[in-house]
């Protein structure tokens, strides 16, 4: 691998401070708005469907401008990402390895992340770049930015349907995160075992990964050809 490029939430930055405000701003518990998460994601539905269950007519994007004229907008720091980001990032860094960080976030999000000094050649938001994953546009720009071919660029993500599955389609190699509540649900569902070129639970797992395999993994059938043996979406389940 040249290029490893990660995405942001539930790959470098925990979501529970992002759930917190939100409840805090519906005035509900956090651990009422936390399962109602839990149930958007076991059904294979948007995350954000929870905010819709308590607010039917809650425009989200209007929601989050209201949050930010009050001062309840985004806030990121160090205690926001996983303890093994920096350690993973820096290692793959030291590698020889491209790091990108690009991912759907607003560009406040971007500029709270690139004030973190983050050990990354690259650290981009789909806001910034004005398309959001799953577009295939978003993997476009991927590809761009990666400065190596998508055969020799890894993407990271904990998301299915966001992560894994578009950017297989893009030509990218994949790798399936295990971490956050898409991450643990889903990742052993045939769909994504069978998307995914490497599955990992953590991010350190990735440093043994640079240059240990240099084409893609052979599937099933043993051909080894790009998406062999990868199994198509499950129709049924919204969102992946």
């Amino acid at each position: 691998m040249e290029t490893i490029v990660l995405g942001i939430g539930e790959t470098l930055v925990r979501d529970d401070r992002h759930w917190a405000s939100w409840a805090n701003w519906l005035g509900v518990p956090a651990h009422t708005l936390s399962a109602l998460v839990g149930a958007a994601v076991a059904q294979g539905r948007d995350a954000t469907d929870a905010l819709r269950v308590l607010r039917p007519d809650m425009d989200v994007d209007e929601a989050y401008l209201a949050r930010a004229a009050a001062g309840r907008g985004e806030h990121l720091d160090e205690s926001d990402l996983y303890p093994d980001v920096r350690p993973a990032l820096a290692e793959l860094g030291a590698a020889g390895v491209r790091v990108v960080v690009a991912g759907n976030g607003t560009v406040r999000a971007g500029e709270l992340l690139r004030a973190l000094d983050l050990p990354a050649d690259l650290v981009v938001t789909s806001d910034e770049w004005g398309v959001r994953k799953p577009d295939p546009a978003f993997f476009a720009r991927v590809v761009e930015v990666a400065e190596a071919e998508p055969s020799a660029t890894l993407y990271v993500g904990d998301h299915p349907a966001e992560d894994l599955f578009p950017a297989a389609a893009a030509g990218l190699r994949t790798a399936h995160l295990r971490r956050g509540a898409y991450g643990h649900w889903w990742a052993e569902h045939p769909d994504v075992v069978g998307a995914a070129d490497f599955r990992v639970n953590a991010l350190t797992e990735l440093v043994g990964l640079v240059g240990a395999h240099s084409a893609r993994p052979a599937f099933e059938d043993g051909s080894g050809a790009v998406g062999s043996g990868r199994p198509a979406r499950v129709s049924y389940l919204r969102g992946l």
